[in-house]
């Protein structure tokens, strides 16, 4: 499989999953109460995995859910400490693409065969999230929620430039970016045009940098035939990716390292339009609930980035953990999620109709084109280690003036990064052949 994806479609009408069904018996004759912890990267989840945790009373009276959530890299940390340690929590939320490392040293569970049943079944999850569960041929996982990028954009910033539509192209969104960026009596920008992933959690830098490269055909890692990975950007696609970066901090000065950025800067009017996922929605709503914006699919396609629930431990604690991660899956409890977090379900079979019509920001989200195309990041085990020295090299890339008008200069930023990140796959064993 390449690391360019595409996902079924998300309209079609699901089953209820009744919840308890399978574990109702075993939990409820358990002969004392059972307590689990879900261990959480994303702070926001919190009302949602109680909310799962309240539903699931009537038939699991003795299970008492722990939700500790943390931001995402300490999460990450706190895994590797956990799992190999022995004291992790019973039900872990984390990316394929982190969870590798730890399928490939047994650490997490296996999944019972109901639960390998419920998301093998075509009719629940499509090919995509079903293997972001897997493993070795093997369910070990339960496909929860996903990370997909669009574009937000200020209306009544728009209009105010006279723009009527979001931009189609990349090079709309440095045309739309000089018109919406706002300057002080120096020309110096006070509100950017377009907001760009340019410092912060060094991962989340170079996905951003692979979300826009993409914009272009290109990405930063792609599969081999033989499976294994390269890198090949250093071409035409990526000198205009990255120019596209250096074109606006440095030539037309849309936007500053400096500058305010990303949600909080939207939420405060203080950029025109920036990429990032559903769960702005949400955090607009709670924060920023007289906003004018509206969100539009980019001209290309988006990162996917699956999120499961893995379950380790064994005997009740392991029962139990299996029967939350399931309970987590009902179509009531996705769609509360969608409604009230932000965060887009994995699985297929919902009617978002309902909350589209209350909140129209999602249709950018759950509607897009038949072309559309998906990336993930793929599911090695120096993922993580490629981003941060990606990261490393934008960053200082950004921060350059003498990179403006310099192609050339440019080029050989993305050489050097090709390079590190070959380097990287190869001392793994997963370069594959040119």
């Amino acid at each position: 499989m390449t690391a360019h994806h595409h996902i079924s479609a998300l309209s079609k009408t699901g089953r209820a999953l009744l919840v308890g069904t399978v574990f109702g018996v075993s939990l409820a004759s358990a002969a004392a109460a059972v307590e689990i912890t879900v261990w959480s990267g994303y702070p926001e989840m919190v009302p949602f995995y109680e909310h799962v945790a309240e539903g699931m009373k009537a038939d699991h009276p003795d299970l008492t859910v722990r939700v500790e959530a943390i931001a995402l890299r300490e999460h990450e940390k706190r895994i590797a400490l956990g799992l190999t340690s022995g004291e992790a929590a019973e039900v872990i939320e984390l990316a394929k693409s982190t969870a590798t490392r730890y399928l490939e040293n047994e650490l997490f569970d296996k999944a019972p065969d109901n639960i390998a049943a419920f998301v093998s079944d075509p009719a629940n999850f499509g090919e995509f999230f079903r293997d972001s569960a897997s493993y070795g041929g093997a369910v070990y996982g339960v496909p929860l929620f996903r990370g997909q990028s669009a574009l937000y954009y200020n209306t009544k910033m728009f209009e105010a430039a006279g723009l009527t539509e979001p931009p189609r192209t990349m090079a709309d969104f440095t045309t739309y970016a000089e018109k919406l960026t706002q300057r002080d009596g120096n020309g110096n920008p006070t509100v950017s045009g377009w907001s760009m992933r340019l410092s912060g959690g060094g991962a989340g830098i170079a996905e951003k940098f692979w979300i826009n490269m993409f914009q272009y055909g290109e990405s930063l890692v792609e599969q081999s035939a033989d499976g294994k990975w390269r890198s090949s950007f250093a071409n035409d696609a990526g000198l205009a990716a990255l120019k596209q970066y250096i074109e606006n901090v440095h030539g037309l000065k849309t936007v500053t390292v400096e500058m305010p950025a990303d949600a909080e800067a939207f939420e405060r009017e203080q950029t025109a339009m920036f990429i990032r996922e559903s769960w702005v929605i949400g955090d607009i709503a709670a924060k920023a609930p007289g906003l004018q914006y509206a969100t539009s699919t980019l001209p290309t396609g988006s990162i996917v980035a699956p999120v499961t629930l893995w379950v380790t431990g064994e005997g009740a604690e392991a029962e139990a953990a299996w029967a939350f991660a399931e309970a987590a899956n009902t179509p009531d409890n996705l769609l509360w999620m969608l409604d009230n977090v932000g965060w887009l379900p994995n699985r297929l079979g919902l009617d978002y109709s309902g909350i589209l019509a209350n909140k129209p920001a999602f249709g950018a989200f759950v509607n897009y084109p038949e072309s559309y195309k998906f990336f993930s990041l793929p599911n090695i085990g120096p993922v993580e280690e490629i981003l941060t020295r990606t990261a490393d090299r934008l960053t200082q890339a950004f921060g350059n003036p003498s990179l403006a008008g310099n192609d050339a200069g440019i080029m050989d930023v993305l050489v050097a990064m090709q390079d590190e990140i070959n380097g990287l796959l190869d001392r793994e064993g997963l370069l594959a052949a040119e």
